[in-house]
């Protein structure tokens, strides 16, 4: 060990060391246990000696080695006192003719492999849990994140996110899930599960669906986070480079997207000097690892293709010069690739943009009346299009029905002076 460090520093090397290696962690005790919950507590073990000896010892060369070496000696410390009861037991006369368990050889197997996180990210989004808790356990497990953090970031109460994290892990064990890696087909389509729990967590980053707060920086900050270690361990698949280019793309955006006074900040009004060049330049990285794997025959989906709409707006150096036609044709091609009602809005947008708000709004008729009923997106769609063709009166009308339907205090407050500007607009 080092020299000891200052506390308030160590601590924040803890979290920053947890933060990186938790899915390596769990991932690696639940292999070497088989249960998912013992290594999460194991884990959680390592991460309380670490914080209780780290600020007076100092801070590891090795933080993830000293994590897995404590977590293991705890985990055979756990089995040898299961050992002993049983042993005990067995003694008394309780336990004749059952074969006696083996203590697992922790001390044998080998730390840190990858394909532990890979096999923990599968797990986390098992087909027999909900959406929700497929994301709260990704979170959880995958990303590190305590439960606090996982209910703030999703506006639960703490007590709600943990009875919801509990019953998630409960249902994996009433399923009997496996640790290990599907194949074949199940592998596919757990993988489109997988990036739909990522995809899922950077939105509710990127544009909240409730509460105070245009964005949840660090949701989607995480979200970005396990794209990009999906791409690490399944870097051969377009798919996902596409997912870690488009989160990346659109990441990049957001310290422009708030004002200094947090207020939103549409894309054509944003300043695109403050987008984290950064992450457009390993975004575009990402789509070009993803566009040669699809030249040499690998099929690529939605996620690349939103990728690739993602980078006109990267490369263009203001609204103005934006390839608007280049986006509507994306958006064709991915309307057939995965059509849906929010593509289809999208479409309308980029349609309006492209060939005027009459085309958009054309698109917009063509959807089905109950789609996305709850959701503000129609109707606050519908009322920048009818607001660029100057029928100021209707654009109001539908504004105003966009801010009843949202959750979120600061897209109702933009929707409300849009709705304000247009009914001024149609008096004059």
């Amino acid at each position: 060990m080092p020299a000891a460090t200052p506390a308030d520093d160590v601590n924040g090397v803890v979290h920053a060391a947890w933060r990186a290696e938790s899915a390596r962690l769990v991932g690696a005790l639940t292999r070497m246990t088989r249960d998912l919950e013992l290594a999460e507590d194991l884990a959680q073990d390592a991460l309380v000696a670490a914080l209780e000896q780290w600020p007076t010892l100092g801070v590891p060369t090795n933080p993830g080695a000293w994590l897995m070496t404590t977590a293991k000696r705890r985990g055979v410390d756990h089995f040898r006192r299961a050992d002993n009861l049983r042993r005990r037991v067995a003694e008394l006369g309780h336990a004749h003719g059952e074969e006696e368990p083996v203590m697992p050889d922790l001390d044998g197997y080998v730390d840190h492999i990858e394909d532990d996180v890979l096999r923990l990210i599968f797990l986390s989004c098992h087909p027999s849990l909900s959406p929700e808790s497929r994301a709260a356990l990704t979170l959880r497990l995958v990303g590190g994140l305590t439960t606090a953090e996982i209910a703030r970031g999703f506006l639960v109460a703490e007590t709600t996110m943990g009875q919801r994290i509990s019953r998630a892990k409960k249902t994996l064990s009433a399923a009997h899930a496996e640790f290990d890696l599907p194949t074949g087909p199940e592998r596919a389509d757990r993988l489109d599960d997988v990036m739909a729990v990522i995809y899922l967590i950077f939105n509710e980053g990127y544009a909240a669906t409730a509460g105070d707060d245009w964005m949840r920086p660090d949701l989607a900050g995480e979200a970005i986070r396990l794209a990009r270690m999906l791409a690490d361990l399944a870097g051969d698949e377009p798919e996902v480079l596409g997912l870690q280019a488009l989160l990346e793309l659109q990441g990049s955006r957001m310290p422009a997207r708030v004002d200094e006074h947090g207020a939103p900040v549409l894309l054509e009004a944003q300043d695109r000097t403050l987008w984290d060049q950064r992450l457009v330049e390993s975004g575009m990285a990402a789509l070009h690892r993803a566009e040669a794997l699809g030249a040499r025959g690998k099929p690529v989906g939605k996620y690349f293709l939103q990728a690739s709409i993602a980078a006109q707006h990267a490369r263009a150096g203001s609204a103005g010069e934006t390839d608007w036609r280049r986006i509507a044709a994306l958006y064709d091609v991915l309307a057939e690739a995965a059509p849906g009602p929010v593509v289809e809005v999208n479409r309308a947008v980029a349609h309006g943009r492209a060939f005027g708000p009459a085309a958009g709004l054309a698109v917009l008729a063509r959807l089905d009346v109950d789609a996305l009923a709850t959701s503000p997106l129609v109707p606050s769609v519908r009322g920048d299009l009818l607001e660029r063709a100057g029928r100021h009166a209707a654009a109001s009308e539908a504004f105003t029905e966009a801010a009843a339907l949202t959750r979120n205090a600061s897209e109702r407050a933009l929707l409300r002076r849009r709705a304000e500007t247009n009914r001024g607009l149609s008096s004059t």
